[in-house]
């Protein structure tokens, strides 16, 4: 019967992705591990919203995965730089053939709506909102309503990306009452308490906040190839190309638009999505366990069918520990901990060979940023101890005890995961192992993803194990380390920072040559080494099968790892 009962599960999501109507000849089928946060291009927060938003929307500039080089997409050209005192202007101009969904052309006025909405306060742009605040105003061009300037604070050498890396939306569209038009750009990068009562943006904010982007496909149209057909939630969504896509008719091998439908069905179970693609009704999946990974390699009828991909990733696995709580605000407890994570352990269980410990938030590949001064905690139970006994902890029986602010308090962690990730539950459960070894009680507790966003964001928790996906054009960690970032609701939930890494931040993003961000960004990482609350632990190599039937796949360490727009078929 135990057996029964745990395959039920399987079996009835198995039954229910096998439901779905019947694949197109140009339908690609990616699978999703969850059901993405949101849709919204202004605020999305995982892989999932990012890759899907990338397809109905557009930023000026994308990355090309083929060459992983930065190219236009919206615009004709990189940008024109001038650096005037302590001020960086970027020119860019749109290309005449862009348009939006109704065939309008996208212009400068869209350029700068956006970035009101991406600025503006009481709109919900928690997460993209750092990285546009360098950019003080915009200049229209009053002979071409397709060219404009970005203002921007200082100079760094990532502003080239950052000025065109979100996500461009229609003005028409999400503000046909034109209530943030008399708003300047400008009035949004100073003093906002004035304009939080200013009766125009309330009501804009109002209005915004309340779309729901998973149902709203009236929102949900911008000026990439595709269209959001159908959201069935937590089973799949459906994008169908646009018949008359702007981008068609360049000859611009990084914009694409080729399939004519791309499904993404939300299968949680990594058993049930190997088995559909096995049965070929996926044709995309990637994190595959290393131990399934390495039979397809060896499985001569599979790989008849299938094509199998190990790009180095940028996705790092970190573990959190809640700072803010009295048992772990001594920096030694959380030291202890570190050194209790077997984090070889953890590789071997889940990734085998296709993984690399780190000591840094800072991918080991790139050499100019990495501090290799730092070197990964090694499980050292000794170390633990002692560390223990360093922040004033005493061993006892049943546990280690120690008196905050009274009270005597037992040392227990209580972690929490993302639901249906192998990786994340194979280093909870080795990390509830070797505490036990300390003499410290670990519960572990899988969540659906939702719920651990909002734990995470409301600060209830003791530790987790999440991924942090990067790239290697830009280093901007403000969104994620400052202490801004670190109130309630804010991703920054370990609680990490003060005064010191908050000027270190800002000094990383003005950073003026690359030595010089270089010397940061490794104070940063000894900072965060020390600290030991965001412990990154390994960067992993994707383990990605793609189905013969496609070509173009434009594989890459970059998430998604692939572009699935480009994927052409095969004669």
């Amino acid at each position: 019967m135990r057996k029964a009962s745990l395959l039920l599960p399987i079996l009835l999501l198995f039954l229910c992705f096998c439901s779905q109507p019947q694949q197109e000849l140009n339908e690609v089928k990616v699978r999703f591990p969850l059901e993405p946060e949101t849709i919204s291009p202004v605020n999305y927060a995982d892989a999932e919203s990012l890759q899907i938003i990338n397809l109905l929307f557009q930023s000026l500039l994308v990355v090309d995965l083929e060459e992983d080089k930065l190219k236009p997409a919206l615009v004709t050209a990189m940008p024109e730089m001038v650096r005037q005192d302590s001020l960086t202007l970027f020119t860019y101009e749109i290309r005449d053939e862009a348009a939006w969904s109704d065939g309008s052309p996208v212009t400068a006025d869209d350029i700068a709506f956006t970035l009101k909405v991406l600025k503006a306060p009481l709109v919900n742009n928690e997460r993209v909102k750092p990285q546009v605040e360098f950019i003080r105003d915009i200049r229209l061009d009053k002979t071409n309503p397709r060219k404009f300037t970005f203002v921007c604070d200082g100079y760094a050498p990532e502003m080239e990306l950052l000025t065109g890396d979100f996500f461009i939306l229609p003005s028409y569209l999400f503000d046909p009452q034109g209530l943030l038009k008399s708003i300047q750009v400008a009035e949004l990068s100073d003093d906002l308490s004035e304009l939080e009562n200013n009766e125009n943006l309330k009501a804009f904010a109002q209005e915004f906040n309340a779309i729901n982007f998973k149902s709203g496909k009236a929102f949900l149209q911008g000026s990439g190839g595709y269209l959001l057909d159908a959201y069935l939630p937590n089973q799949h969504i459906v994008l169908k190309r646009k018949q008359n896509w702007w981008g068609n008719n360049l000859d611009q091998a990084h914009l694409t638009a080729h399939p004519d439908v791309i499904s993404f069905h939300v299968i949680p179970d990594n058993t049930t999505a190997l088995l559909a693609l096995k049965n070929k009704q996926l044709d995309v999946l990637d994190n595959i366990s290393a131990a399934e990974f390495d039979h397809l390699k060896s499985d001569k009828n599979f790989k008849n069918d299938f094509t199998l991909h190990t790009p180095d990733a940028y996705e790092c696995t970190y573990a959190g520990i809640n700072s803010r709580l009295p048992k772990f605000s001594d920096k030694r407890t959380r030291q202890a901990i570190a050194h209790l994570l077997d984090v070889s352990g953890m590789i071997k269980a889940s990734q085998q060979n296709y993984a690399t410990p780190t000591a840094s938030i800072i991918p080991p590949s790139i050499n100019e940023y990495y501090n290799t001064n730092l070197k990964p905690r090694s499980y050292n139970l000794s170390e633990a101890k002692a560390l223990l006994n360093a922040a004033g902890w005493k061993q006892e029986q049943d546990g280690w005890y120690k008196t905050i602010n009274g009270k005597r308090t037992k040392l227990t962690i209580d972690v929490i995961y993302r639901a249906g990730n192998s990786n994340f539950e194979n280093a909870a459960l080795i990390f509830q192992q070797t505490a036990s070894k300390a003499g410290i009680p670990v519960t572990v507790q899988a969540m659906e993803a939702n719920l651990l966003s909002q734990k995470s964001k409301a600060h209830e928790f003791d530790m987790f194990f999440r991924s942090l996906s990067g790239n290697p054009f830009v280093f901007n960690f403000q969104g994620l380390l400052s202490t801004s970032a670190g109130e309630l609701g804010g991703p920054n939930y370990t609680g990490f920072g003060n005064e010191q890494s908050d000027k270190l931040l800002d000094a990383i993003n003005t950073a003026d040559t690359p030595e010089k961000k270089a010397q940061r960004l490794k104070q940063l990482q000894t900072m965060l080494h020390d600290d030991a609350a965001f412990i990154p632990l390994y960067y992993q190599k994707e383990r990605i099968a793609i189905n013969k039937r496609f070509d173009n796949a434009k594989i890459s360490g970059l998430s998604p790892n692939y572009d699935v727009s480009a994927f052409t078929l095969k004669n």
